[in-house]
């Protein structure tokens, strides 16, 4: 059984065929597989060694959570336009957002992406 198209398919990524030692591509889906093996270790070394396929939904959500260093925003942010929550986020009042009006929305999710856009390319 092959998890690589698994992970793929379940973290929702475009799979980019390219050449052989190809930069623009290679360095993605490593830095993304480097992020999964790292996350997938350290629940391994907690103790759930036997089951830690089952814990992937929790890896997935804590991926797209997390602030990406070459960004400086969550895939959540950059996709969606705001970040994933839980339920005991909910409950704290002072999380709760009111959202702006579509072309309000539209211009800050563009500003958001716009500045990782910048900040990768200050990146290379």
């Amino acid at each position: 059984m092959h998890l690589g198209p698994i992970f793929i398919d379940f973290f929702g990524t475009n799979l980019s065929f390219s050449t052989a030692y190809h930069p623009q591509t290679d360095g993605l889906a490593k830095r993304m597989i480097q992020a999964l093996e790292d996350m997938i270790k350290r629940f391994c070394t907690y103790g759930f060694t036997n089951y830690w396929l089952t814990l992937i939904p929790e890896l997935r959500l804590e991926y797209r959570k997390s602030v990406h260093s070459s960004t400086g925003q969550t895939p959540d942010m950059l996709e969606e336009g705001w970040n994933s929550r839980l339920p005991a986020d909910i409950l704290r009042k002072d999380l709760i957002e009111i959202y702006p009006e579509d072309s309000s929305f539209k211009l800050f999710l563009d500003e958001v992406k716009n500045n990782a856009k910048k900040r990768m390319n200050d990146a290379f």
